[in-house]
């Protein structure tokens, strides 16, 4: 039917996993995310994956819908 389930709200992320996500729900990529952050490009990935994981989502994709449907990030507004 093409639903998607989300094993995990928003609370469920850590705060830096919420930053992540909403990074990447704004189209950031993982090199962006750690020169921004200041982390190493492994950490940005690392972060990205657990967020995947907690939230069920197979890709990249499926992450940013969950960041647009759980208010991490608004159109518009980045």
């Amino acid at each position: 039917t093409g639903a998607v389930t989300v094993a995990a709200p928003p609370g469920d992320l850590t705060r830096r996993e919420r930053g992540i996500t909403a990074r990447v729900g704004s189209g950031w990529s993982n090199s962006e995310i750690a020169d921004r952050l200041v982390i190493s490009p492994a950490t940005a990935k690392t972060h990205v994956n657990r967020a995947m994981m907690k939230t069920g989502a197979r890709d990249r994709a499926q992450l940013v819908v969950f960041a647009y449907e759980n208010g991490l990030v608004r159109v518009g507004r980045p």
